[in-house]
């Protein structure tokens, strides 16, 4: 193992002084350094000066380690919103963000980023992933763990790897043949390996099957140990994801360093007899513990030391809500403005009308571990009041969401004692009540019951005061019993442990309901035993989700009131998306269909009032059928605490949005070439292999509504010309000159593609694949040259019979444009190609136009 030379000062505490430290421990100390001190800290050892490495949860800010909810934090934007700018300037503002609140919360290693690929759309951690495509996945994330790691804070890579889909997600085993793994879903490791020596990794919970062994993630020797830390080189920890660790020996061997969390599990209760029978070696445990060590010294846990970075001193010096501000107004994507609607000029508004389920409650973060509680929250209708001095009126126009609102305790609740609330029971196995309490707040969970707890009752009488269909329930996990009217709505008898953390169900369990037809005031009984859950590494908890929905107002009066409103306005700006119930950590979408009522919604606004915008609020993609029939539409994603007002800077003017897509927008949900990620018999099969996204679509000469790298801005482009120049080492730089031909300053991201030769022997080579991509700043009328790198990786290919990197020789076509589809200039180059025993060179090697 060697240090990051780049990255911390090896000359206070070489290698061998890191060995001299873990030989002052014993074995007991060593074992219990590869095992969490608990749900988010290592374990500290006073005597040799190492205290905790605090972790943390990170896609979309840091969420910090206080467990009480009450603890806020800088909510940032999706990463494929940061990945949509194309912009690695950005992603190295978004790293020393993330620094910056990792040090505000006491966090010294972010769980971030996330560099799975968007293989299949309704994947239900999409929006936590950057990009269907691994370079410009990789080239974003490089830019962000160098630059927060640059300021002493440490990024764990995830979730090594072929882990994109959550259907079955702790169980299920990807088949990933070894030429796809290395081309395509290796790949951004390997660069986070190599160009920001990343300090962590974390593996996934899923299996990988490459043909040649199959096995869990953590267990995956050839992968784990093989390729990540020998041929690649990482020195840094291998962690589990939370309660991913099945087993001792296999995952010590395979290439596992720390399991998290703890301090029990599979390690903590077994890891050190396996060192005492010899089942394990010590030596490996060693090797181990000075990994950990090294990121302890890293991150400055190690008593002496600093954090590590050249400029861990600027580590405050960030202004991160402006920084996220600006990045969720740029990462906005312009999919279609034919009558160049945007920007739009204040002294043309003076009364807009803000229509959709989700310009009543914006989606500004997906639900899961990149929940944050926001520092701060406001409102699209405040925002763009405030942006254009106009009046602003609200309609929620449709019905999005489908499972009923929480139960308001408070309001119309009270306990059968007649208290405001509800009585909540802890109950040990006999049945006895050892704590109770009455509630009124309840936000699906009871923290922490007492350790001999065996089940939770709740009950409360609910008044149902209005007219029409009530529906009162209850959702919960494990063995259970929901009684609402006296009716017995669910039994469940199987008892629920650790496993229960990483379900669906516990993201959102569906409720038991019960339908009532009030015609005059009345009340109804909620009696609800739930299971009180003790999850090895985790704290205890019962859960529960009390629902209840009034009769409310039909979704067609919904409809009327915001369709005479946009009729009245100058401007109808109407946001449609998803919601928490569509994207999540825990579970796979089962549609591509924006939820509820939404799409009638959008054709009845815009045939009230044509001069209309829609905004679509969603991070991974959704069918839009009308698509070309509204003048704009804006993708806006799921943009964090900072999204309404950089709404309000795209409508107005401030900021362009000069986002691409990272990932292709589908037209019809049959024609996506992975629309499910179900496993079969415990299986996904990659059958695609290096085909995935963008690169499939053009494969079975499939036409998205807007392809993999599509994006207007608000201003216009040409491409004037293109030339390549070959360098030593195999790469090509691209020289692009465009020129801004619209009335607005603006941005472009010139886009570079690869073709491989005409009869490749190298196997089933893609039609053509991003090589390489830059960002463009011009004033209007303004011509300008960019350089856009294409690095020899580009155009290698894993032979699998010889287990190494070639490069077939032949013609390869530079396709220089817009977007994967939209190409604007062609250049040929002939590559003299290299063997997999040879370094690749240029030698001999032509370009022309």
């Amino acid at each position: 193992m060697s240090l990051d030379t780049a990255s911390q000062p090896t000359a206070d505490r070489p290698v061998t002084a890191l060995a001299e430290l873990r030989a002052q421990l014993t074995l007991e100390e060593k074992v219990r350094l590869l095992v969490g001190a608990g749900l988010w800290d290592t374990t500290a050892i006073d005597r040799i000066g190492l205290r905790s490495v605090l972790v943390s949860d990170g896609p979309a800010g840091v969420r910090g380690v206080d467990e009480s909810g009450r603890e806020t934090s800088a909510s940032f934007p999706a990463p494929s919103a940061l990945a949509a700018t194309w912009d690695v300037d950005l992603a190295d503002e978004v790293g020393a963000a993330f620094a910056s609140e990792a040090r505000r919360h006491g966090v010294d290693v972010v769980l971030a980023p996330q560099v799975n690929l968007q293989r299949t759309p309704v994947g239900g951690r999409h929006f936590e992933c950057y990009s269907e495509d691994p370079v410009l996945t990789g080239e974003i994330a490089v830019h962000v763990v160098r630059a927060a790691q640059d300021r002493g804070v440490g990024m764990c890579v995830k979730h090594f790897v072929a882990n994109d889909s959550e259907t079955e997600r702790t169980s299920y085993l990807s088949r990933v043949d070894e030429r796809t793994l290395r081309e395509v879903y290796l790949a951004p490791f390997e660069r986070l390996v190599h160009e920001a020596q990343a300090w962590s990794v974390m593996g996934a919970y899923s299996g990988i099957d490459d043909g040649t062994t199959a096995a869990p993630a953590l267990e995956h020797r050839p992968l784990l140990t093989g390729v990540l830390k020998d041929e690649w080189g990482f020195d840094g920890v291998v962690v589990s994801d939370w309660v991913a660790t099945k087993s001792v020996a296999a995952a010590l061997e395979g290439g596992l360093d720390l399991q998290m969390p703890g301090p029990d599990g599979v390690w903590g209760d077994g890891l050190l007899d396996a060192v005492r029978t010899g089942l394990v070696d010590e030596a490996l445990v060693d090797e181990k513990v000075d990994r950990v060590l090294l990121m302890a010294q890293r991150v400055g846990a190690l008593q002496g030391h600093e954090p590590a970075g050249r400029l861990r001193d600027e580590v405050f010096a960030v202004d991160v809500p402006a920084v996220l501000r600006r990045l969720v107004a740029r990462s906005m994507v312009v999919l279609r403005d034919d009558e160049h609607a945007l920007p739009v000029a204040a002294d043309t508004v003076s009364r807009i009308a803000l229509v959709g389920p989700n310009a009543v409650s914006p989606f500004v973060q997906g639900g899961g571990s990149a929940y944050v509680r926001p520092d701060r929250t406001s409102t699209p209708a405040d925002a763009l009041a405030a942006a254009f001095g106009a009046e602003v009126t609200v309609h929620a126009g449709a019905v999005s969401r489908m499972l009923p609102p929480q139960l308001d305790l408070a309001g119309r609740c009270r306990t059968p004692d007649g208290a405001t609330g509800a009585l909540v029971e802890v109950l040990d196995a006999d049945g006895a009540v050892i704590d109770s309490r009455v509630v009124t707040q309840w936000h699906g969970w009871l923290r922490e019951p007492a350790e001999h707890a065996a089940s939770v009752r709740i009950r409360t009488t609910v008044a149902l005061t209005e007219p029409g269909h009530h529906e009162v329930g209850v959702g919960t996990v494990g063995r259970h019993r929901i009684e609402v009217g006296g009716q017995v709505l669910s039994t469940g008898e199987k008892v629920v442990g650790a496993e229960v953390i990483l379900d669906s169900s516990v993201n959102a369990p569906a409720p038991a309901v019960l339908t009532i037809e009030v015609t005059e005031p009345t009340t109804v009984l909620v009696d609800a035993l739930v299971q009180a859950v003790h999850p090895v590494g985790y704290a205890s908890f019962a859960r529960a989700e009390l629902v209840h929905r009034t009769p409310g107002t039909s979704p067609d009066e919904l409809l009327a009131a915001a369709v005479e409103a946009a009729a009245a306005a100058d401007l109808a700006v109407v946001v449609v998306g998803t919601n928490e119930e569509i994207e999540s950590e825990g579970y796979d979408r089962t549609s591509l269909a924006l939820p509820g009522t939404q799409d009638q919604m959008v054709k009845e606004i815009l045939a009230a009032n044509p001069r209309t915008i829609v905004v679509v609020n969603a991070g991974a993609p959704v069918l839009l059928p009308w698509l070309d029939e509204v003048p704009c539409v804006v993708w806006a994603w799921l943009g964090g605490q900072e999204w309404p007002e950089a709404l309000g800077d795209v409508l107005a003017g401030r900021t362009e949005p000069s986002g691409r897509l990272p990932w292709t927008l589908p037209a019809n949900e049959t024609d996506v070439p992975v629309p499910h990620a179900v496993p079969v018999d415990g299986v996904i099969d990659y059958h695609e292999g290096v085909h995935v996204g963008y690169r499939s679509w053009l494969r079975l000469d499939r036409t998205p509504a807007a392809p993999f790298g599509h994006g207007l801005g608000w201003t216009a482009w040409e491409h004037d010309s293109a030339t390549a120049t070959l360098a030593a080492d195999g790469g090509l730089t691209v020289d692009v000159t465009v020129c801004n031909t619209g009335p607005r300053a603006g941005r472009e991201v010139v886009q570079v593609y690869v073709e491989p030769p005409a009869g490749s022997p190298s196997g089933d080579r893609p039609v053509r694949w991003l090589g390489g991509f830059a960002v463009v700043h011009a004033e209007p009328g303004e011509r300008t040259t960019v350089p856009v790198r294409v690095d020899a990786q580009a155009f290698r290919t894993w032979d699998t019979a010889r287990s190494g990197w070639v490069t077939p020789p032949g013609t390869y076509r530079i396709r220089v444009g817009r977007s994967s589809s939209d190409l604007r200039h062609t250049v040929e180059v002939s590559h003299p190609g290299s063997s997999a025993t040879d370094a690749d060179s240029s030698s001999g090697t032509t370009a022309r136009p």
